[in-house]
């Protein structure tokens, strides 16, 4: 348990999502096993006492945006709800608690509300999200948090600029220090197309790893397969793509066998795209500006369609890449990214990341996948920056 605790520890800090120093788990073995910073540690604990699960993660997030967000919130919102995908099928929404409403026992106060929920946001505190049956799953959540608040907070920010004193130190830090560059530069991708069965294994399972060290995508989504005409290899559901090694099934290209009963939910998906395009590769990331660029809509305001993210019809484009609406699994998603996505080599899904391919080997969707998040980037910052001249 030790063990799992300092591996989720480590990943939060090279995922550039929380404070080294200001992280803690805990954990129920035989008795509570706790580890990272001592106050938080011993609210983790607290917390998890009360509850009815494995595992619980306390950290202080690397940016404040969820803090910004609890601060702009009024005084009677008790939750956000972020537009994009992973709070709306995992999250549902993101229970705020203040400082005010801890009382004498906080750790009850944030046990009462965390019990409904995955994750919550803590003023004073940070993010704290439970794991049901395992420290990796506490790990997942407070990702998945800390993924939702992002994107919420620079879409609300785009909308109605600062407010709050110290939002504007806090943003200009976070586009100058915290934000690197993204390339693929040093990366080794092997030459299409692929035969043997231990090469497709072997690079399928170096570029999940890529797509998580290079920030592409949170938590444990995204996804990731390669064809071979006979066999689609493709990541496990629910795998996380920095850990694939034993997660890649091998599915009949034709759907002749339940063996792909334990593939990613995309399945479908890729098989149509495979199918339409004749692409070998295909990479699914959830790129965090794509994310908040795929939600901006210039017709929303007159358009009747409430349910954006799987009603609209329409194909929008960010920078010569499509934009489509669809859920996920065999629903919109399969029907709508794979006519779209043969003439750029991407596409965009709102609220939920982009789909690349490659003709015969991964480089060519690695690549796209940085250059749409790299245009999405530049364009929300081209947006902010126009909006704060014009804002009155």
């Amino acid at each position: 348990m030790h063990d799992q605790i300092h591996k989720y520890i480590n990943k939060l800090i090279a995922d550039h999502s929380a404070q080294s120093g200001r992280i803690a788990f805990a954990a129920q073995d035989d008795v509570m096993v706790t580890a990272g910073e001592p106050s938080l540690a011993g609210i983790a604990a607290g917390t998890l006492a009360k509850l009815n699960c494995l595992a619980l993660c306390a950290a202080r997030p690397a940016l404040p945006f969820a803090d910004f967000l609890l601060q702009r919130a009024g005084s009677g919102e008790h939750e956000i709800i972020p537009r994009d995908t992973e709070t709306r099928t995992f999250l549902h929404d993101i229970p705020l608690l203040r400082v005010s409403e801890l009382g004498k026992e906080p750790e009850r106060a944030i046990a009462n509300v965390l019990g409904s929920r995955k994750g919550i946001v803590v003023e004073g505190i940070g993010i704290i999200a439970s794991g049901a049956l395992t420290v990796e799953q506490a790990y997942i959540n407070w990702s998945s948090v800390f993924h939702s608040t992002f994107i919420k907070y620079l879409e609300d920010l785009l909308q109605d600029g600062f407010r709050l004193p110290g939002e504007a130190e806090a943003f200009k830090d976070f586009r100058t220090e915290w934000l690197q560059p993204l390339s693929s530069e040093g990366l080794q991708f092997r030459s299409g197309p692929l035969c043997e069965r231990s090469d497709i294994l072997d690079e399928i399972s170096s570029v999940g790893r890529y797509t998580v060290q290079r920030g592409l995508v949170d938590s444990f989504f995204g996804n990731i397969s390669y064809s071979n005409g006979d066999l689609i290899y493709i990541s496990q559901t629910a795998s996380s793509l920095d850990e694939l090694c034993g997660c890649i099934d091998p599915v009949p290209f034709e759907n002749s066998s339940t063996v792909g009963i334990t593939a990613s939910s995309e399945l479908v998906a890729h098989r149509s795209i495979f199918e339409l395009t004749g692409c070998r590769a295909i990479l699914h990331g959830h790129p965090r500006f794509a994310v908040v660029m795929s939600m901006l809509c210039e017709e929303q305001e007159k358009c009747g369609i409430t349910d954006c993210w799987r009603d609209c019809r329409k194909v929008r484009m960010l920078g010569g890449t499509p934009v489509v609406a669809g859920e996920i699994g065999a629903g919109g998603i399969a029907r709508n990214v794979p006519p779209v996505i043969g003439a750029s080599g991407c596409a965009i899904v709102y609220g939920h990341g982009v789909f690349a391919i490659g003709r015969n080997d991964f480089q060519e969707a690695f690549q796209a996948l940085v250059d749409v998040e790299n245009w999405c980037r530049a364009d929300y910052f081209r947006r902010f920056d126009h909006a704060s001249i014009t804002r009155p």
